[in-house]
């Protein structure tokens, strides 16, 4: 990816200096001498085409790869809200039985990354609802095999959401790779170009300017 000027910029630069040179006879004219035809031009206007069409559908995968992982975040805290509160009152239910306490593992801190916490999350509800001492200790205070399950559903919410999350991902890493590579391939020709420009028009500093090109005054 270009690093000396933005993107925007660059595209902006291209279209300038290629459409400008195409629809200028007497540019044409200049450039031409120095091997710079009309067909050589198109060839540069097609690295625009292809490096703007690809810059739009790296937008379009970049903006669904945060929408993506919105879905995982609002999920994450969904569910972290419910298994919070049943954490809570599990602790309270079982605090002088450290067996079950081992099997939900109520001790300790819950895991930061979303991967351990699922872990966590799923060892707790999987183990809880598979043990009829765990459901009848935590239906004293109310959570029920239902609430259970429920809990257990929002981990599949967000289990599914982290999978589109990872397409998107991967889709986005894609159109990022295949825009830079477009965009170095762009930029080096308009750098060749622009550098025969200043010299074929350089007796005619508007034509030049026409370009995007702006002559620096001397020293």
């Amino acid at each position: 990816m270009p690093i000396d000027r933005s993107i925007d910029t660059l595209l902006g630069e291209a279209q300038l200096a290629i459409d400008n040179a195409l629809n200028n006879p007497q540019i044409l004219k200049y450039l031409s001498d120095f091997g710079y035809t009309s067909a050589k031009i198109q060839q540069g206007k097609k690295l625009y085409t292809v490096a703007a069409a690809a810059q739009l559908t790296q937008q379009a995968e970049a903006g669904g790869q945060i929408s993506a992982t919105t879905e995982v975040n609002d999920a994450w805290e969904t569910a972290k809200k419910s298994y919070s509160r049943m954490m809570k009152i599990a602790r309270v239910a079982f605090k002088r039985n450290s067996g079950i306490a081992t099997q939900l593992d109520l001790n300790g801190t819950r895991k930061k990354s979303l991967f351990g916490w699922l872990a966590q999350a799923n060892q707790f509800y999987q183990n809880a609802l598979g043990n009829q001492a765990v459901l009848a200790g935590l239906k004293e205070f109310g959570i029920t095999e239902q609430k259970l399950r429920a809990g257990l559903a929002e981990l599949a919410v967000i289990e599914k959401a982290n999978l589109v999350q990872e397409k998107e991902k991967g889709e986005a890493q894609a159109a990022t790779q295949k825009r830079d590579k477009a965009l170095d391939e762009l930029q080096d020709w308009l750098s060749d170009y622009l550098a025969i420009a200043k010299v074929a028009l350089e007796d005619d500093p508007q034509l030049l300017e026409g370009l995007g090109v702006l002559q620096r005054s001397p020293a």
